[in-house]
């Protein structure tokens, strides 16, 4: 079965309250997986670098910001195809994540963000006993 690629254009969000910067505000594209462990989240952030970057935790919401740095500034741009700004996502956590053993990791402009299972929350073997 042949599978067409799909570009997808980015999407923007209307979160202007939030800015200091006349730029757009993007949704990164994520991939959640989950395993017995836990859940990754992976975020795609083009352009942005770890000081760009901005992961937060209050009332169970998880909030990833990043910045991009201007392209071009003080230059008359002739054709542009890569839009710059800033990217913006918050997830709701549940109880079933261990909050204080979140991990983030930023590499070639991708986000991997590890949230791990709290001990409740993962698959348990019920041992059997024969009578």
């Amino acid at each position: 079965m042949a599978q067409e690629l799909q570009v997808r254009e980015k999407m923007e969000v209307d979160n202007k309250a939030e800015q200091t910067r006349n730029v757009p505000v993007f949704l990164p594209a994520v991939d959640i997986f989950e395993s017995d462990e836990g859940i990754t989240v992976v975020a795609d952030m083009p352009g942005v670098t770890a000081k760009g970057l901005s992961v937060d935790l209050k009332n169970d919401i998880l909030t990833i910001k990043g910045e991009t740095p201007l392209r071009g500034e003080g230059r008359n741009i002739i054709y542009r195809e890569y839009q710059e700004g800033n990217y913006f996502r918050n997830f709701t956590l549940s109880d079933q994540i261990d909050q204080s053993k979140i991990k983030a990791r930023l590499k070639d402009g991708v986000l991997t963000l590890e949230l791990p299972k709290a001990e409740k929350a993962k698959p348990k073997q019920i041992e059997v006993v024969a009578e």
